[in-house]
């Protein structure tokens, strides 16, 4: 990596969907004359953006927003062209005298601008549908096979953590290599970014409360129109369509899916999802504040420590 493109000072605000990170970047963003740049898998998809909760049209107008709308909702996209897309957003936003605030909940995003990126194998997706079928076959599967042959990544990962399990086994797959080792060999590389690190993780049933409501409000908002046009336009067999939300309202549109029973399915959804969030911030390293609210006087003093 260019020398110019290290040691960039930004400050990260991760956490499980509906912890209320949007709203402290903008309040954050507009006090400390910030732009923020979105770390969601979901969001780079145009067209996605009721069940994405993307950030709208007056919250943009009010804090500019970058690494959202990249992408068609058919084409593949990888962690490795979200971290250049993300530092050149943040390139631009410091060329600008201003100051980049991160916000998002996908974990690899958030690690590839704070700890680097492992530049592994492509990903495989017929590989991955394979391990996703194994394990809603038998659950367990996946860390019972990386305990085989990487019993060191095994053991810092949660039986339930499919996504980190897949990749660590397509690593394994095609290198031939543990990941753990993969890792080793990696550790001198420096971070692109100086991060200031901020986890915020409320309470279970406030989570709870706050996902139920939030569903309600896209169902209110037209998501399964959304979904429908969306089907019509790229069809069944759309990854992105995969995502949370959008798969149960897409089964319901098949029929498969009772349609008094969806509001339930995508708040189940929602909740599995943050449960692996959680799991995947729990051991984030570098944070230098987890938290069950978002302390914004807290950031804002340890912002002080960082900002230009």
């Amino acid at each position: 990596m260019p020398e110019d493109e290290k040691n960039w000072r930004i400050l990260v605000l991760a956490g499980p969907t509906a912890s209320g990170k949007t709203a402290a970047a903008i309040e954050l963003a507009r006090r400390f004359d910030g732009e923020i740049v979105s770390a969601d898998s979901v969001q780079v998809y145009r067209h996605l953006d009721i069940g994405s909760a993307k950030p709208t049209c007056a919250e943009r107008a009010l804090v500019p927003h970058h690494c959202i709308d990249l992408i068609e909702p058919d084409a593949a996209y990888s962690v490795g062209e979200y971290q250049r897309a993300a530092l050149a957003s943040i390139a631009g936003i410091r060329a600008r005298g201003r100051f980049p605030i991160v916000a998002g909940g996908t974990g690899l995003y958030l690690r590839s601008l704070t700890h680097g990126l492992f530049d592994g194998p492509a990903a495989d997706w017929a590989f991955r549908d394979r391990c996703n079928a194994e394990e809603d076959a038998v659950p367990g599967t996946l860390h019972t096979r990386l305990a085989q042959v990487d019993p060191e990544t095994a053991g810092r990962l949660h039986p339930h953590d499919r996504i980190r399990l897949i990749r660590a086994l397509e690593v394994w797959d095609k290198t031939r290599i543990p990941l753990s080792e993969h890792h080793r060999k990696d550790a001198s590389r420096a971070a692109p970014c100086e991060s200031l690190i901020f986890v915020i993780n409320p309470p279970r049933e406030v989570l709870q409360a706050r996902i139920r409501i939030r569903v309600r409000e896209m169902l209110a908002a037209g998501f399964t129109d959304e979904v429908r046009d969306l089907l019509e336009r790229y069809g069944s067999g759309v990854r992105s369509l995969s995502s949370v939300g959008y798969r149960e309202v897409a089964a319901c549109l098949r029929g498969e899916l009772p349609r008094e029973q969806l509001e339930e399915a995508i708040v189940h959804a929602h909740e599995k999802y943050v449960k692996q969030q959680r799991t995947w911030f729990r051991d984030f390293p570098g944070q230098v504040l987890s938290a069950a609210d978002l302390p914004t006087e807290e950031i804002a003093r340890w912002i002080g420590m960082i900002h230009e």
